[in-house]
């Protein structure tokens, strides 16, 4: 379900910008930082690129993609 919010046009143009790097929509571009920013507050030891691969990992797993670890 969608939901209209009120955000400030400089955090607009900041999303548009970063968005078309990562080929994201605006709305796109603003959930990922939502998203980021949401486990970055639940997590705030882990760095951010580690909270970056473990969700890649999370999206992974749904889309089905996944292979056994062997150790050693």
């Amino acid at each position: 379900m969608a939901t209209a919010v009120r955000i400030s046009e400089e955090l607009v143009d900041e999303a548009k910008k970063y968005g078309r790097i990562d080929h994201r929509s605006l709305a796109g571009q603003i959930e990922h930082w939502a998203r980021m920013g949401k486990c970055a507050e639940e997590n705030p030891d882990l760095p951010y690129y580690l909270i970056k691969e473990i969700l890649i990992g999370l999206d992974e797993l749904d889309q089905g993609e996944k292979t056994e670890y062997t150790f050693g």
